[in-house]
């Protein structure tokens, strides 16, 4: 089963040399490759991608809208592997969650794989009381349009099918959750991973996406399912 990862950058140059080894031992033996869909980086981020592991890593230098939703719809039309992964460039998603989610489609029991931080076995490391409360109120209020307990999570794994041919509102960083709500999934699991602390570089979170994410809620209410 082909698989392309997707992961949307902006000044990641730091992290890709240890990413892109990471996911290719990962996937060893899986016929997949690595999408860097890089907004413009102006530490070289695109340059890094492009000199790390040639055939499995390709850089795309996006240039229409910029921010993580409209990369990763752009990825989806862009890759080439019956399933497509999303997952983050500062190693807070561990590759090594990947051939789980991967095998949770490839086995039948799910058109669409969560890595979740909410189910046994998941978890967040390095988290001060107020960000472990913010997360679990955002999935909280996230049931008003899905039953997925992770629903803020920024990595999964779906067939292209799932999501060819759906109409994305690409606002804020939660593509996840349009996938989770809008997606032509039938069978979703949650696969269990620690979400890590950022290895190198400047987090990109403001109030900004917060509110985006509250809008977003709203508009997908007429989407809901279970």
């Amino acid at each position: 089963m082909q698989l392309s990862v997707l992961v949307p950058t902006f000044c990641e140059a730091e992290n890709l040399p240890v990413l892109v080894p990471a996911v290719r031992a990962a996937l060893a033996g899986v016929e997949a490759e690595l999408l860097v869909l890089d907004d413009a980086s102006p530490d070289g981020t695109a340059d890094v991608a492009d000199r790390t592991a040639p055939g499995f890593c390709r850089a795309i230098r996006r240039t229409g809208p910029r921010g993580l939703s409209h990369a990763v719809i752009e990825g989806f039309r862009l890759a080439r592997g019956e399933c497509v992964a999303i997952m983050d460039a500062d190693l807070q998603h561990p590759p090594e969650v990947l051939p789980r989610l991967l095998e949770v489609v490839a086995s039948g029991r799910g058109d669409l794989a969560v890595a979740s931080r909410y189910v046994p076995g998941g978890g967040t490391e390095g988290w001060s009381w107020m960000r472990r409360w913010m997360s679990r109120y955002a999935c909280r209020l996230a049931r008003r349009v899905t039953a997925v307990k992770d629903a803020t999570s920024g990595c999964f794994l779906c067939r292209r099918s799932v999501v060819e041919g759906v109409e994305f509102d690409p606002r804020g960083f939660k593509i996840g959750l349009e996938v989770m709500v809008k997606g032509r999934w039938s069978k979703m699991e949650e696969v269990p991973y620690v979400f890590r602390p950022r290895r190198a570089g400047a987090s990109k979170a403001s109030l900004g996406p917060a509110f985006a994410y509250l809008a977003q809620l709203r508009a997908l209410k007429r989407h809901k399912r279970a």
